[in-house]
């Protein structure tokens, strides 16, 4: 455990993570233009989606649907724990549903490492896993925004029921229209579904055109990618200092329960080692993408500094450096 634990710690992925950090912490001048961060999020996107459907045109459909229905089960598991945690200790309703809605969904660019982590250990996984990551994307925002919906509305209902019999407000809507198309519609989910169609239609004869760039160059520009987030981690760092402890924990603790938890539900879905792992990963992951769009909009009363700066300042590198080979010794362990 401890080995392989050093050799992540080693890996080139987690060493620019570090030195992104590093440089954040005593405030460095390096910085990525905007528009090369986006096409980064872009290019990881796309290919995550491409190679999942290019993996996943190989599988029937009796093969793919235990693990299908296992990822929506943690989509729905894992932020109603999460309220229950922020309930015990009193954070407030708003706030409760930003991080119920953060690590609730996922985080793709921990998954990425997680693949290079397996490869990097000869450890094969089914290829239908990349198609799990857009299904675990989603459910976990919509429960969590169905859920603030019910709670404000059950309050406006109870506060005007004693002065209208069988009132109704007019503004009673489970799921506000505009939240739903941030939720289905947002630039992730759109890259990772449509990259992932397109994968499934052309199946192999994709691979002469996308492998030169999505699949021989993944690596090399995930390396960029973590150093961009070891910055921006660094510059959250001290916004999750200002919430207390009890927060921190919640960041640190928060992966091992989820992911474990993850772990058990990909080992009773049928899924390998590798899968297992990839199940935990994803399940441990809090997402600084999907769900923070959705938030901002839905949820304006959130503080960003919390859930975003849990998710990367504490949670990612968190699973960057020991989360992912604790999932992997789990996986094993478990089968």
């Amino acid at each position: 455990m401890t080995e392989i634990i050093v050799d992540n710690l080693l890996s080139p992925v987690v060493l620019f993570f570090v030195l992104g950090l590093v440089a954040a912490i005593f405030k460095s001048d390096l910085k990525f233009p905007s528009a090369l961060s986006e096409a980064l999020s872009i290019y990881l996107l796309i290919a995550i989606g491409i190679k999942g459907g290019i993996e996943l045109s190989h599988y029937s459909i009796d093969t793919v649907l235990a693990p299908i229905g296992g990822a929506l089960i943690l989509g729905v598991a894992i932020p109603l724990i999460t309220l229950f945690i922020m309930r015990i200790i009193k954070v407030d309703l708003e706030n409760s549903i930003g991080l119920a809605a953060t690590y609730g969904s996922i985080s793709i660019v921990t998954y990425g490492a997680a693949l290079s982590f397996l490869e990097k250990n000869g450890t094969m996984y089914e290829g239908f896993m990349n198609a799990i990551v857009v299904l675990m994307e989603s459910p976990a925002i919509l429960v969590s925004l169905l859920i603030l919906n019910i709670v404000k509305n059950k309050s406006e209902v109870t506060s005007l029921s004693s002065r209208s019999v069988g009132f109704m407000p007019e503004s009673f809507n489970l799921i506000d229209k505009e939240v739903l198309r941030e939720s289905i519609f947002g630039k992730s989910i759109v890259l990772l579904v449509g990259s992932l169609l397109i994968g499934v239609i052309l199946g192999e004869r994709a691979v002469p055109m996308v492998k030169p760039l999505f699949m021989d160059l993944y690596n090399s520009v995930l390396i960029l990618f973590l150093l961009n987030m070891g910055l921006v981690a660094g510059q959250r760092l001290p916004e999750v200092k200002k919430y207390g402890v009890k927060l921190v924990l919640f960041g640190l603790l928060s992966p091992l329960l989820f992911g474990s938890l993850g772990v058990i539900v990909g080992s009773f879905v049928g899924l390998s080692i590798g899968g297992i792992t990839l199940m935990g990963v994803l399940a441990g992951s809090a997402s600084y993408i999907a769900a923070p769009a959705a938030l901002k909009t839905s949820v304006p009363e959130a503080n960003p500094s919390i859930y975003l700066g849990l998710a990367l300042g504490v949670t990612f590198p968190f699973n960057l450096i020991i989360g992912i080979p604790i999932y992997f010794e789990l996986a094993k362990w478990i089968q």
